[in-house]
């Protein structure tokens, strides 16, 4: 078992003074066959990788902990090493993503005389204190077209007092929809983002938010984060003085008693107390990106990504090294920005950009691509053609029915009919794996789609595919380690994956974006 340290590769780049870390200027791009470039992609390669990546030697790459700054390092010394350039034009392969990590608050909400500490029926992440002679209820709050829940009523500076789910039509259709599905606004995912955003555009100081389907998971977090110390991680930039407190039934009915039946807006009297605090603690981590220029469209950008950390060491000091979950990703986008190199280097260079984006804080909620999609893109997300996300791709689900030669795909039709099709073709040409949409499905109730970073690209309407193998007895436990990944399924993924980018770099248009978001 070979281990390629950090020091051996440290002194690759003590060896290479000359190397830049910017881009030669772009060579005419040749037709060329991507097969030899896509078998440089090899088991041996992406094992050696791996055995150091996911090695105790980076103690579980837990955001913002020296393991994590160990494989940040590592990245970097690998792109150096191969002549890959920083994709940031100052010629820094790290792009610093700000964080806070607010502590589990303490203290209690009083409502009209009677007290409820937190953790039993409100559950928050933030501090808040303050007395309040009123809230303004204001049903499901839920804005679209023709349709508000605001109308009437100044929310300015108030709490408001939100519930879950949406208006329905006497006929049992939802008023958004207009149709049996529901919409965003009450996607239990999604509808409590949406509905806190718009408050706060509206100008809420607060939301009050009852949810008592999904009161039980954030309670179960709370106490999770209060029992170890704990504290919920955000992206500084994103952090405000706004206020979110999740209330079960019993709570929300102390300051609206018919909360569950009421559909009119209204202002609610009530003497409301906060009084919880917290402190909170700043730290900082990275986002590594390297590219390689088109030579004929190089303002128009493929990325291929994964999320270069994982869950760190646990409290009986066990490392949980992460080997699929997400070092098969994060070694096969190396591979494969190996495999577009050779390329380059021999003529035959993507016509659009390639950038290579590994990001942090995957496992605290997806934050290192939140916060490149969100506060600081490297390149204009109007010009990202594409994000083929890998997480996951080294192992078997346990679960899985078919021949083990099989991937879940997921997203590769939510925004473009043509990047599925293409998916599809590409495969069928090239590697013949048996694609699973299973969790493409918009009931699947694990929501694989929006737990991966390729969501914070999708909801740009950037065109995704997250590739997946399913989870398995060592998912997020110290036995997922690179003696169990499958080197011969993952070899073929990751070609999979590097001919997939290869045909949408080259294509003569931009991918067709016909199913657009709202």
């Amino acid at each position: 078992m070979k281990k390629v340290s950090l020091l051996a590769l440290g002194l690759v780049m003590a060896c290479n003074p000359t190397l830049k870390t910017v881009s030669e200027a772009p060579k005419t791009t040749v037709a060329a066959d991507p097969v030899p470039y896509a078998e440089s992609i090899t088991q041996a390669d992406l094992k050696e990788y791996l055995y150091t990546y996911a090695s105790d030697e980076f103690e579980g790459r837990e955001t913002g902990k020296p393991g994590q700054k160990k494989a940040v390092e590592y990245l970097k010394a690998f792109y150096t090493s191969h002549g890959i350039a920083a994709a940031q034009s100052n010629g820094d392969y790290f792009q610093e993503v700000p964080l806070e990590v607010s502590k589990v608050p303490e203290g209690s909400v009083t409502i009209n005389g009677t007290s409820f500490p937190l953790g039993d029926d409100i559950v928050t992440f933030s501090s808040a204190e303050g007395s309040y002679s009123e809230v303004a209820f204001v049903g499901y709050g839920v804005e679209e077209g023709d349709y508000s829940d605001y109308n009437g009523l100044d929310v300015d500076g108030k709490l408001v007092l939100i519930k879950s789910g949406e208006p329905m039509n006497a006929d049992g259709t939802y008023v958004i929809s207009g149709s049996s599905e529901k919409s965003a606004w009450g996607n239990m995912s999604e509808g409590m983002g949406k509905k806190s955003e718009l408050a706060i555009e509206k100008g809420a100081k607060g939301i009050l938010y009852l949810d008592d389907q999904n009161f039980a998971r954030y309670k179960g977090y709370f106490n999770y984060m209060k029992n170890n110390e704990g504290g919920r991680m955000e992206l500084a930039a994103k952090h405000s003085d706004n206020m979110l407190f999740v209330l079960d039934e019993k709570a929300a009915k102390a300051i609206k008693s018919d909360i569950t039946e009421a559909t009119k807006t209204s202002s609610v009297p009530v003497k409301l107390e906060l009084n919880v605090t917290s402190g909170n603690e700043k730290l900082s981590s990275e986002n590594v990106a390297a590219i390689i220029k088109g030579t004929e469209k190089p303002d128009e950008y493929v990325i291929i990504s994964s999320h270069l950390d994982h869950i760190g060491i646990t409290g009986n000091g066990e490392i949980n090294n992460g080997a699929d979950d997400d070092g098969s990703g994060t070694v096969s986008v190396l591979e494969i920005a190996q495999a577009f190199k050779k390329a380059a280097d021999a003529g035959h260079g993507p016509k659009r950009s390639i950038i290579f984006l590994h990001v942090t804080g995957e496992e605290k909620g997806l934050l290192g691509s939140m916060y490149y999609t969100d506060v600081d893109p490297i390149v204009p997300l109007s010009e990202t053609v594409v994000d083929l996300n890998i997480d996951m791709i080294g192992r078997i689900d346990p679960n899985y029915k078919g021949a083990r030669n099989y991937l879940y795909l997921i997203g590769s039709d939510k925004l473009s009919t043509e990047l599925h099709n293409l998916s599809e073709d590409i495969n069928k040409k090239y590697t013949n794996i048996e694609f699973d949409y299973t969790y493409n499905d918009e009931n699947d109730p694990n929501r694989f789609y929006y737990r991966s970073d390729h969501y914070n690209f999708a909801k740009n309407n950037i065109p995704i595919i997250f590739y997946f193998n399913g989870t398995h007895a060592d998912y997020h436990r110290p036995s997922d380690t690179p003696d169990k990944i499958n080197y011969d399924l993952m070899e073929n993924r990751a070609r999979l994956i590097f001919y997939t980018a290869w045909e949408i770099a080259n294509l003569d248009h931009r991918l067709v974006v016909d199913k657009a978001s709202k």
